[in-house]
């Protein structure tokens, strides 16, 4: 049993408490949580008191690739399109072992930043192997890439592939799904042949989607580097006059409710489709900035009803991946800060019946954070305490 106390107490779905407790069951449950002196404290538990600490439900990064840690700092192309294939070849030149070991500290970095859950997206299954191997929670999509119709059955096949290899890795904290990466890297009938696989396997799905300008003018005019690059493989294009909302949802992605990576480059309409569909948005802002696409339409997603968690995407994109500051970025408080990065986080994943809120009966994923966490602007902080149902992952003075 576990035993942790902190002088704020944020439970997320009920009122703050000072001074308050979890207690955690020895079946990584939250047993108790409220005032410390309402907590039982039995004699066998491990005790953790934080009188300065801020002690919250576990933090939900909604969008990682965590297989490219070890690229971080490596791709300055300013450019997009050739950024993306700058990511390809860099990946592509990585070993099995260094796509492992570098999603193996991906992890472990976000529990010192007290992330208890990842929504992963990546192609060489690595970070599937990094958190089953750690005991990690997470969902990890198994990426699928194929712009050319004619090579749909290979795509398809290295798909089943890999699902065959990840699918004994699964638990009830670690769940497969797969990712059609996004329209300039995936052909139609290729779109068309994962959501079969994925409605007929019951699997989650994760899509970039209208996250540049470039996509837009690709799916909608048929034009642009997108389109260039694609011709200059031999690969037909052909307009679409539709935004890339609108296509996936013609090619039947939208059956599944899938999250949606970064929406940037969405009209009205896209977003009633969105919430129509059930779909929930992955919002990554500081991604977004930094690759010159703009600013998602946050207010405009929460308006409709639609599920929004936040993500940090790659080091590639983004060096230090900090969900704090993915918040200040989109502009939110606190309070706000603190409901995407949990429980609207684990409603964006399917989870929140599981994890997101400091209720009994949840599965014990919590994180202390100093009390610099409640300034605004924070400054960069580590948590000094993260954990994993009944696993203490993280802590003040262990080596990560």
């Amino acid at each position: 049993m576990l035993r942790v106390r902190a002088g704020h107490l944020y439970p997320v779905t009920a009122p703050p408490i000072p001074d308050g407790a979890v207690l955690v069951d020895d079946g990584g449950r939250i047993a108790a949580v409220g005032p410390d002196a309402a907590v039982p404290a039995p004699p066998a538990a491990q005790r953790f008191d934080f009188p300065d600490g801020v002690l919250v439900p576990g933090l939900v990064n909604c969008h990682t690739h965590l297989e490219l840690t070890h690229l971080a700092g490596r791709n300055a192309d300013p450019e997009f399109p050739q950024w993306i294939r700058r990511v390809r070849e860099l990946k592509d030149g990585s070993t099995a072992e260094e796509l492992v070991a570098g999603a193996e500290r991906g992890v472990r970095e976000g529990w010192t930043r007290g992330v208890t859950c990842v929504a992963d997206t990546g192609s060489s299954g690595a970070a599937m192997e990094a958190l089953a191997r750690l005991g990690g929670r997470g969902v990890c999509y198994q990426e699928v890439f194929g712009p050319d119709p004619a090579r749909v059955g290979a795509s398809m096949a290295e798909l089943e592939a890999q699902l065959a290899r990840l699918r004994p890795l699964a638990s009830s904290h670690l769940r497969v799904g797969v990712s059609p990466h996004a329209p300039y890297t995936v052909s139609e009938p290729l779109y068309r042949a994962v959501a079969e696989c994925a409605a007929r396997e019951g699997l989650p799905v994760a899509v970039h989607l209208a996250e540049s300008r470039e996509e837009t003018l690709l799916v909608r005019d048929g034009d642009g580097p997108f389109a260039e690059a694609l011709r200059a493989r031999g690969i037909a294009v052909a307009p679409r006059g539709c935004s890339p909302v609108e296509y996936l949802s013609r090619l039947g992605l939208f059956a599944s409710s899938p999250l949606c990576i970064h929406c940037v480059h969405v009209d009205d309409a896209d977003i009633s489709s969105l919430a129509a569909a059930g779909a929930a948005i992955a919002h990554c802002p500081r991604s977004n900035r930094a690759h010159g696409h703009g600013v998602a339409p946050l207010a405009a997603f929460r308006a409709a009803g639609l599920r929004v968690g936040l993500g940090t995407d790659s080091v590639v994109s983004v060096a230090a991946p900090d969900l704090w500051a993915e918040a200040e970025q989109a502009g939110l408080g606190f309070d706000d800060a603190l409901r995407m990065l949990t429980i609207e986080g684990a409603r964006a994943l399917g989870w929140d019946d599981e994890i997101g809120s400091l209720e009994v009966g949840k599965a014990a994923d919590v994180a202390v954070l100093p009390s610099t966490a409640l300034h605004r602007p924070p400054p960069p902080f580590s948590a000094l305490l993260t954990v994993v149902g009944k696993r203490v992952v993280w802590g003040v003075g262990m080596r990560g």
